[in-house]
């Protein structure tokens, strides 16, 4: 049950059974007792996992497989199981799947460093997910995990087939699938052993950031990041992984105070742009710092979900029912990047206020051929009700008309 409380919380949508969670809640009891019956019979073998492909931002495709929900709750039954034994030999600087550590932690720790050290290795894992050798994978989940039952059914998930949309099946023999629950948890605990413990007695004067497969180190000088990231393509060869060349880099933490010529100034790192940016001092005085905010990628994908938002649904409701379905949403967005050079988030936000402008113009009439009196409109009603909009209540209001202005001056 409790697995399948946090499945159902992480949502998701149905495998090659078309079962959703909602129909799957509709014989609850009987569906976990199913699984259990299974599962502690040691007969229990997964359903093919249903592939389907995501659109790159670079124009490529990202597969990911979507096991069906009841696969996803003994997935979780076993991922409840193991990490008691797991998650406490993770590397420090390892922030992926662990109590009191996010991706926020992550991104706090390499902006302090990326202040002290004048270097970063960028990496970038290619095709991580789908090039996890099975052997190898094994031998680091039997260091940690003494549960015979366990053992079995990641062994029998490492392989279950992909199904393609016309019904026929792909056999695998290496990685794990990124839609899956005990995917990501696997992925972690191997690099664990091909990077961190590596970095640890190999490397230890590197400090690095690492969540999940996305990695940077940090360094005192160009040549000792030549070096690294050398000792690092060897190191992942040896575990059979490749970095991709074209997005793997060394970085410049250009700063005001060291004037050096270099190409590449700027990184990106779990949803945000870390480059040089011109910040002021407590007594007012202009200088160059390096610092994180969001990424141009990360304001892209605010802005595909803010034009997906459906006006025409939206005339029906109340301004007061559109903040109920979409607080959550900006929130969230709010939550993760306002927490560097919020500015930059704020700009990306507008786009907000203009979707709801032109609910103005489509609700009433006297609106709908006046862009700037809507604007004005939806602005008086944010001096009056400032706190409607998670964006409003943080500083991301709409232009009131002028004379309300002046009023509220």
């Amino acid at each position: 049950m409790e697995a399948y409380q946090r499945v159902k919380a992480n949502k998701g949508a149905s495998g090659i059974d078309d079962v959703s969670i909602a129909k799957f809640e509709e014989n609850l009891k009987g569906n976990l007792y199913k699984i259990w019956n299974r599962m502690s019979s040691g007969c229990y073998v997964p359903p093919p996992v249903k592939l389907v492909e995501i659109p790159k931002s670079n124009g490529g495709k990202r597969p990911l497989g979507i096991p069906t929900v009841g696969d996803r709750v003994a997935q979780m039954v076993v991922v409840l199981t193991i990490n008691l034994s797991i998650e406490p030999h993770f590397h420090e600087d390892s922030y992926a799947y662990q109590k009191n550590k996010s991706a926020l932690s992550a991104v706090a720790k390499a902006k302090d460093r990326s202040y002290l050290f004048h270097w970063v290795v960028d990496l970038d894992i290619s095709k991580f997910f789908d090039t996890i050798d099975h052997e190898l994978l094994i031998k680091a989940v039997n260091k940690h995990v003494t549960c015979k039952w366990a053992l079995m059914y990641i062994q029998r998930w490492l392989t279950v087939p992909y199904q393609l949309a016309d019904g026929s099946q792909v056999q695998r023999d290496k990685g794990v699938p990124q839609g899956s629950v005990i995917g990501p948890v696997l992925a972690n605990l191997f690099l664990h052993y091909a990077f961190d413990e590596w970095m640890k007695r190999k490397h230890s004067n590197i400090s690095f950031e690492r969540y999940a497969d996305d990695t940077i180190c940090h360094c005192v000088s160009l040549k000792q990041a030549q070096f690294i990231l050398k000792a690092i393509k060897e190191r992942f060869a040896e575990c059979k992984l490749e970095l991709n060349e074209t997005k793997t880099k060394i970085v410049y933490c250009k700063k005001n105070h060291r004037n050096i010529e270099y190409d590449c100034i700027q990184f990106d790192f779990l949803g945000y742009t870390f480059r040089p940016r011109r910040a002021k001092d407590k007594t007012g005085e202009s200088f160059l710092n390096f610092s994180p905010a969001i990424s141009h990628a990360a304001k892209k994908k605010i802005w595909e979900e803010v034009r997906s938002w459906n006006r025409r649904y939206w005339v029906q409701l109340t301004l007061e029912e559109i903040a109920k379905q979409i607080n959550p949403i900006i929130q969230g967005w709010i939550n993760y990047y306002g927490q560097h050079n919020v500015k930059e988030l704020k700009n990306a936000l507008m786009p907000v206020n203009m979707k709801l402008a032109r609910w103005v113009q489509d609700k009433f009439k006297g609106f709908r051929q006046h862009k700037t009196r809507a604007i004005y409109r939806l602005g008086d009603i944010a001096l009056a009700n400032p706190n409607l909009f998670a964006h409003w209540k943080w500083g991301v209001k709409p232009t009131a008309s002028p004379k309300n202005r002046k009023q509220a001056a």
